[in-house]
């Protein structure tokens, strides 16, 4: 689709990097400090993409095992923004973490060096998963994109191949920046970035928008473009015709209906719009009823030297009484205090919810 003549502002964290010191968003200008690549022995090769080549490896200095993702001739100005906006979100909820930047002392190419997570497949995992776990890993990315959204930052490329997940250690890490970018509103990016799969309908043209029709309908469609005088080639009107939107239960089937609830196909159902106004944010998501297990097994745990030290999910949930969607947003909105000396020393409700 050609691009709208309306201009859309992000309903969220619009004017992040407006408020910020150029320094924060201009990778162009930014310097990076490289390290010497013999200070990391590769020892396996973990897999490729478009422009790296990922590998296991070990710090020498502390035989702390680590990943290095060598990158391929790209520009220069790639490398920089995708290692500026790692050191932006370093430390962030969910991120992975930027170790090193290093560069070997003959060819000079350039590797990014992170933390290592015992991943598993996620066409083995996602098969084992309950519907706890689905909601759990859910709530995890979702915090992921919230903190860089906070933070002026689109990833751009969200797929299962970049979510990480060491399912022992419950520890989930959105990874692959390399396509991420700065958010300035007005600003006009490129839209050939994303998977096909995981595009939103916007990034799509052609018969891949013809699919989605299929499913979300030609009403709505047609409604959005004439919201954002966006112009279609005539020749897919033709092809979409008059398309119904489907209810999502009809995609319920044997093998997946014990995943399924009105909860999951109400937030399926807010999340999957073509206008990208009326999408929840992830923010918005987190708040969802779908949370409300995830919510009830929140504690938060307190030490005397720090308001949150930790945030840990823990399978004892509250009694089956107060799971009720009727006390979802008191879920929301709990915490749970510890002290050193007692396992609980006091419950309270509190208007500050998970999402601040």
């Amino acid at each position: 689709m050609p691009p709208p003549t309306v201009s859309s502002k992000a309903r969220v964290y619009t004017d992040v990097n407006t408020q910020k010191t150029r320094d924060y968003w201009d990778y162009d200008a930014h310097v990076p400090s490289w390290s010497n690549q013999d200070n990391y022995q590769l020892v396996r090769k973990l897999g490729r993409g478009k422009y790296s080549e990922v590998f296991e490896a070990v710090n020498i200095s502390n035989n702390e095992k680590v990943v290095v993702k060598i990158l391929k001739p790209v520009k220069k100005k790639k490398i920089k923004r995708e290692i500026k906006i790692l050191e932006n979100l370093r430390g962030g909820t969910n991120i992975i973490r930027l170790v090193d930047t290093v560069k070997d002392p003959v060819s000079r190419t350039p590797a990014l060096v992170f933390e290592c997570i015992n991943n598993t497949d996620f066409k083995e995992l996602y098969q084992k998963l309950t519907d706890f776990d689905i909601r759990f890993y859910v709530y995890e990315l979702l915090k992921a994109l919230d903190y860089c959204h906070s933070m002026g930052i689109m990833h751009r490329d969200v797929k299962p191949h970049n979510v990480m997940i060491d399912h022992q250690t419950r520890k989930l890490r959105l990874i692959d920046w390399g396509l991420a970018e700065f958010y300035h509103p007005a600003q006009e990016y490129n839209v050939r970035v994303a998977s096909r799969y995981f595009k939103g309908p916007e990034l799509l043209v052609d018969y891949q928008l013809v699919r989605i029709a299929k499913v979300l309908g030609t009403d709505e469609l047609f409604g959005y473009l004439h919201k954002y005088h966006i112009e279609l080639d005539t020749r897919f009107k033709d092809l979409l015709g008059q398309q119904t939107r489907k209810r999502w239960e009809q995609f319920v089937q044997t093998e997946n209906q014990h995943l399924v609830t009105p909860e999951a196909l109400d937030l399926l159902d807010k999340l999957l719009r073509y206008d990208h106004q009326q999408r929840l944010t992830a923010a918005e998501a987190m708040q969802h009823p779908y949370f409300c297990k995830i919510h009830t097994c929140l504690s938060v745990y307190l030490s005397p030297c720090s308001i949150y030290t930790s945030v840990r999910y823990t399978p004892v949930c509250l009694p089956e009484s107060m799971q009720h969607l009727y006390f979802c947003k008191i879920h929301t909105c709990l915490s749970v205090y510890l002290s050193p000396c007692s396992m609980y020393t006091s419950v309270r409700y509190t208007p500050v919810c998970l999402s601040t």
